[in-house]
């Protein structure tokens, strides 16, 4: 199996928040398709906060930083070789994109 048919897992806590189907890679930004799994209901409300933040144009980085952050509390993201450190991921419908680190990201 190439990268671009991995599976990645979103898990929230120990439950199953969907996986990603890898089918474009455009580095640093990994894009599948996403399936949501039984436990994605839960947190669906803090990823469309997210996008609605981040579509707004830098309006209020601030807000955006804090709602991603409840993402990043929320969910992990588990590569086919295990947990990541780091990842900035956005899910909306069935599409997800990501980047992401074995090593922490860089303070700004």
């Amino acid at each position: 199996m190439g990268r671009n048919e991995e599976t990645w897992r979103v898990l929230c806590g120990d439950e199953l928040c969907g996986e990603i189907v890898i089918d474009n890679m455009d580095m640093p930004w990994v894009h599948g398709s996403f399936v949501a799994g039984p436990a994605f209901v839960k947190v669906k409300p803090l990823f469309d906060r997210e996008l609605e933040l981040l579509e707004q144009d830098d309006e209020d980085p601030a807000a955006w930083e804090a709602a991603y952050d409840q993402v990043a509390e929320a969910v992990s993201l588990i590569s086919p070789r295990g947990p990541v450190a780091e990842f900035l991921l956005h899910i909306e419908g069935d599409r997800a994109w990501f980047r992401w680190s074995d090593e922490p990201f860089d303070p700004e």
